[in-house]
């Protein structure tokens, strides 16, 4: 039972932005963002064929410059937002934009295709603020709500999206209050709570925010030994976070008792720059470092399913499913690591249309389509 090998397609240029493409729930779909000061910069939209082991590609221009940040909406497929570098010969600053993939989406081009001639993306419009330096856009995580939050320095800035007159306006701003200056790193929208609170991070600590009373609701002072890089909430555990930083560390969370974590995993040897849960299946877990590896692992203890599926009274009386069922319950650890790349991965992201697949991306430009090993695969559906 072997399992099939990663697909690897590469990037003209360097990148550090990647996300499933949210709203795809058919087919295996990414987009990635590059980041190049010479040259027009390029959003690539991927599409996995995994009856084929192949990979199809779009390829469209993002003139606005270097992309830091790219984000997927959760009700409409063809809508993303980006956080790019817009540079001038007097400055340098962050800002932020909701682009539609123009035409027939479809990735139609084989990936060893390099033709030099792309389309650009459609603007839908510009995320205008008060605040500079937008670094981070979330969607709705239940894409039940046309509203966007934007992380700055020290705000949470909440946007209306109209995406019939193509205009979005600020509905409300957040200013994140703590001692000396908090310069956020990165922010989670809660999918639980009916979508009121957010997490964000600021150096070496943890924040939770309620976005109707605009109030901190729990916080993990020096969560990390040092900068925070990611975090991410259990899709299923209402009140389970994991983060991870610069410490090598990836760490669990329950949000109602933050003095110390439930889990702590140190498998990376240099700092891990993304966290991610299996929004199916959420005992796996994806890890993404500096020391370019992406590491899957079994994290069942803290997930909704921490014995494996639930027997039937009549299926226990049955020999033959008492033989084929390992004795013992399944455990926590590593189930794989991937090293097919050679530069620091900056990110990972679950396929939205199938459980079992994932991308990473090194800032060399490199994306890699994985799968769950089989065997891990069957031990969880069997």
């Amino acid at each position: 039972m072997e399992d099939e090998a990663p697909v690897i397609y590469g990037l003209e240029f360097q990148a550090r932005s990647l996300t499933a493409q949210t709203a795809e729930t058919d087919r295996i779909r990414f987009l990635v963002g590059t980041q190049s000061l010479r040259s027009e910069n390029q959003v690539h939209h991927i599409d996995f064929d995994d009856e084929n082991n192949v990979i199809n590609k779009n390829v469209f221009l993002h003139r606005e410059g270097e992309v830091w940040h790219i984000s997927s909406s959760g009700f409409d497929s063809s809508l993303l937002a980006t956080c790019y570098n817009k540079t001038s010969e007097t400055k340098s600053e962050l800002r932020s934009a909701v682009w539609r993939l123009p035409g027939d989406v479809d990735p139609s081009s084989p990936a060893d295709d390099h033709s030099s001639s792309h389309s650009p993306l459609e603007l839908l419009c510009h995320l205008d603020s008060s605040e500079q330096d937008v670094k981070v856009i979330m969607w709705h995580p239940t894409g039940d709500s046309q509203t966007i939050l934007g992380l700055s320095e020290d705000h949470i800035i909440s946007w209306d999206l109209n995406v019939a007159s193509s205009s979005a306006s600020v509905t409300d701003t957040i200013t994140l209050e703590s001692k000396g200056q908090p310069r956020l790193t990165c922010g989670r929208w809660n999918p639980h709570h009916t979508c009121t609170q957010i997490a964000t991070a600021n150096d070496s600590t943890i924040r939770g925010w309620d976005l109707r009373t605009k109030q901190q609701v729990y916080q993990m002072e020096g969560a990390h030994g040092q900068l925070v890089r990611d975090l991410d909430f259990n899709p299923n555990r209402q009140y389970y976070l994991a983060s991870c930083g610069d410490d090598c560390r990836v760490k669990f969370w329950d949000t109602r008792n933050c003095s110390e974590p439930l889990k702590v995993l140190s498998d990376h040897s240099h700092w891990v720059w993304s966290v991610r849960f299996n929004h199916f299946h959420d005992q796996l877990v994806l890890t993404s470092s500096s020391d370019s590896r992406v590491i899957l692992n079994n994290v069942v203890s803290l997930s909704s399913e921490p014995f494996g599926h639930l027997v039937e009274k009549d299926d226990e009386s049955d020999s033959d499913s008492l033989q084929d069922r390992p004795a013992e319950p399944p455990s926590d650890g590593v189930i794989a690591t991937y090293e097919e790349h050679e530069d620091s991965v900056y990110a990972v992201a679950w396929s939205t249309a199938d459980p079992w697949v994932f991308a990473s991306l090194s800032y060399d430009g490199r994306l890699v389509i994985n799968r769950v090993p089989r065997a891990e695969k069957y031990k969880i559906l069997l």
